[in-house]
């Protein structure tokens, strides 16, 4: 208890530093909603949501870098002491998360810029494979953390999730100030700089990983359909490190073989995921890559990424209301799928990729609001559930906590996730203004690309 107790003083010291020069943005975002929460109107709950949610990346960042944290643990204990680890890949999804804030007036616009330079001046003096960063890195030191044995270089996937991040910063401030141009210059430049042809390995396809220890010794290629088509369309709308159209067609869609005529719940997959089952991936997928690229009427001749998302996450749902291992987690409001924190057996809390093949009664708040474009009116109905009816259970300093059960007792992981946090202030932002989307969209060489791997895209 003592050492807990020290820990939790040592990191309230560091939000204090962290956050003195940011007493403004402190009090804006910490503002309680005044509102009767039985009361409170769709508009001011998206609002009350995504400024709470934003705080994980503006006021829990990590002070030195600026960057997100892999994850943020209000009690301040973290195991092996990696309050200072931070992710790319989230990070990526903070930066839009704060264009989205910068728009809503939740923070300063100017103290906003001077946030995104601090991030990108860290990012370019950490360490680059072949223009990629790796999965974590130390936000004090800047140097590599590993993100498993082998995997420490460069995470082509990650690194497409921040350079998503990169694209709408740019596009964001580019006919700004002259202070957000120069900023938005630096984005431009990193996201400029990434070799996504390295990648490749020379073959009809994109490597996850490579490491200058292990070279390709990690041997995955990305082949879909998960959670990386935007990897793909980055490779091949880069400006000086374009991919082939190939090594999308052979390697992302397997040959054609991506395509499925496969049902769930009578509605259909469109393409095969790679899950064990016929119910789906865990939801993130139909969020990660598609938080700057729009599905909404965007085709190739392998799918139309609309229905794909709406029947993703439509399936999901099904499924909690099938509900055929009897949880009393689940019903019309409380759903939704992906990866979080989970409970164990034990009691405890650990990780899964929770889906309908390896379910285990969690509802992680995420995955249901991160699919508001898709499913508008059940993503409301379990936000207001979330808020209101286990508001006690799940609200805290960064918002809704990551995971929750509601078998034997309520149950909740009291800690945040930087790659479940990002996506709701993004995607509630998509769904209000498409703000997100049409910055990344907007981007000339993203159009270029797009039409060069062969796809379709009438807004």
């Amino acid at each position: 208890m003592a050492q807990h107790r020290y820990m939790l003083f040592l990191f309230t010291v560091l939000l204090l530093v962290s956050c003195k020069n940011e007493n403004k943005q402190q009090a804006l975002l910490a503002e309680h909603d005044p509102v009767d929460i039985n009361q409170i109107s769709d508009d001011a709950l998206l609002d009350s949501v995504q400024k709470q949610t934003l705080r994980y990346f503006w006021d829990f960042a990590e002070p030195n870098s600026g960057m997100a944290r892999e994850r943020f643990h209000p009690d301040g204990f973290y195991p092996k002491n990696d309050a200072h680890v931070v992710t790319t890949g989230g990070t990526g999804f903070g930066l839009m998360a704060i264009v989205a804030g910068i728009e809503r007036g939740f923070v300063p616009r100017d103290s906003a810029v001077i946030r995104l330079e601090k991030i990108a001046d860290f990012l370019k003096k950490a360490p680059r494979f072949h223009g990629a960063w790796s999965h974590w890195l130390n936000g004090e030191t800047g140097e590599i953390q590993a993100f498993s044995n082998k995997d420490n270089g460069g995470d082509i996937v990650e690194t497409s999730f921040l350079a998503q991040g990169f694209i709408v910063v740019r596009e964001y401030l580019k006919d700004g100030t002259e202070a957000e141009r120069i900023v938005a210059q630096k984005y431009d430049s990193l996201w400029k700089g990434i070799e996504w042809d390295w990648y490749t390995n020379n073959k009809n396809g994109i490597y996850w990983h490579w490491s200058p220890d292990y070279q390709w010794e990690m041997d995955f290629m990305i082949e879909g359909y998960n959670e990386c088509l935007i990897t793909y369309v980055l490779a091949g709308s880069s400006p000086d490190h374009a991919v082939e159209p190939a090594v999308y067609h052979k390697g992302w869609a397997r040959n054609g073989n991506i395509t499925t005529d496969a049902e769930a719940y009578g509605i259909p997959l469109i393409l095969k995921h790679n899950t064990r089952g016929g119910k789906g991936g865990p939801l993130f997928w139909a969020h990660y890559s598609y938080l700057g690229l729009n599905p909404k009427g965007l085709k190739d001749k392998y799918a139309n990424y609309w229905d794909l998302n709406v029947n993703h996450t439509l399936i999901n749902y099904e499924y909690a209301q099938e509900n055929p291992k009897n949880f009393k987690t689940y019903s019309p409001e409380s759903w939704g799928l992906t990866a979080s924190y989970t409970r164990n057996s034990d009691g405890g809390i650990g990780y899964n990729a929770h889906s309908p093949d390896t379910d285990k009664g969690v509802v992680s708040p995420t995955a249901a609001i991160s699919s508001i474009p898709y499913t508008p009116e059940k993503s409301m109905a379990a936000m207001r559930y979330f808020y209101t009816d286990l508001k006690d259970l799940l609200w805290g300093p960064a918002g809704f906590y990551d995971a929750y059960s509601l078998e034997g007792g309520k149950w909740v992981a009291p800690r945040y996730l930087a790659i479940d946090q990002g996506p709701m202030v993004v995607m509630i932002e998509n769904y209000r203004s498409g703000l997100i989307w049409d910055l990344f969209m907007g981007a000339s060489e993203v159009q270029q690309g797009l039409k060069k791997l062969g796809f379709t895209y009438g807004k």
